[in-house]
C-alpha cells in the first residue's frame, strides 16, 4: 500500500507525501507552541508588569477618593461643633471642676407646637466659694436624638452672645435658670432654614464651659 501507484513517475508521489507530512509537522509544532504560551500566561514579563502596576494604581487611586472626603467631612463636622461649644471658665474664676451641672424638663411630654420648658441648676461642689461668670452665652442647652447620634437645637446657635451674669455660690449652692425652646431646629451661627422638630423621643443636656449635665429625655407628641 505504500508503494505510490498512478500514471506519474513514483518520485513525484514521493515528494508530495513528504510534503505534506512536513506541514502536518510544522502545524502541529505551532499548535504545541501556542498551547505552552497560554498555559504559561501568555504575553511579555514587560506587558504584564504594566499591566499589573495600572490595576494597582486605579485601586489605590479609587480607595484614597473616598478617605479624603470622608476627612473634609469629619473636619467641617468637627468645626462646626467646636465653634458652638461654650467658652472655659476665664482666669480667676472657679474651674470646671468646682461645679456640677443638671437640667430638667418642665413635663415630660409635650404637644407638637408647644415650646418645651428647662431647668438649669449649676452647683458648686468644691470645698470653699467660688466666683464663675453664667451668662447664657457661655450656658449651652442641646436637644438631642435619643441615642444622641443627632442634635437638633442648642441654644448658642442663633443667640451666642448674652449679658454677664457672674455668680459667687458658696459651697454646695446653687443657681437655677430657665430656658424655653421653640421646638424647632438650628444649625451652628443660625444658618439654613428653621423647621418645627416631629413628633418623637429626644433628650435634652446643658453644659457650662466642659461641664455637661447627664441627658433628660422627653417625648413631643402629635
Amino acid at each position: 500500500m505504500l508503494e505510490p501507484t498512478g500514471p506519474l513517475p513514483p518520485e513525484i508521489y514521493w515528494r508530495r507525501r513528504v510534503f505534506a507530512i512536513g506541514a502536518v509537522v510544522v502545524a502541529l509544532a505551532v499548535v504545541i507552541w501556542l498551547v505552552v504560551t497560554v498555559t504559561r500566561g501568555g504575553g511579555s514579563p514587560e506587558a504584564t508588569g504594566a499591566a499589573a502596576s495600572s490595576t494597582v494604581t486605579s485601586e489605590a487611586t479609587a480607595s484614597s477618593a473616598p478617605s479624603a472626603t470622608k476627612t473634609t467631612e469629619k473636619s467641617a463636622s468637627t468645626s462646626a461643633a467646636e465653634s458652638s461649644q461654650p467658652a472655659p471658665a476665664a482666669s480667676g474664676q472657679c474651674a470646671d471642676q468646682s461645679l456640677a451641672i443638671k437640667v430638667s424638663v418642665a413635663q415630660p411630654t409635650y404637644r407638637a407646637g408647644e415650646e418645651p420648658v428647662f431647668g438649669i441648676v449649676i452647683t458648686n461642689i468644691s470645698g470653699e466659694p467660688c466666683t464663675r461668670d453664667m451668662g447664657s452665652g457661655l450656658q449651652r442647652v442641646s436637644v438631642q436624638t435619643l441615642d444622641g447620634g443627632r442634635q437638633l437645637w442648642a441654644s448658642t446657635d442663633c443667640y451666642p452672645d448674652g449679658e454677664p451674669d457672674l455668680r459667687t455660690l458658696d459651697r454646695g449652692e446653687q443657681a437655677a435658670f430657665t430656658v424655653t425652646w421653640t421646638g424647632t431646629t438650628s444649625q451652628p451661627e443660625c444658618a439654613g432654614e428653621r423647621v418645627q422638630v416631629p413628633s418623637g423621643a429626644y433628650h435634652v443636656v446643658a453644659q457650662l464651659g466642659a461641664v455637661r449635665s447627664a441627658p433628660e429625655p422627653f417625648n413631643i407628641a402629635e
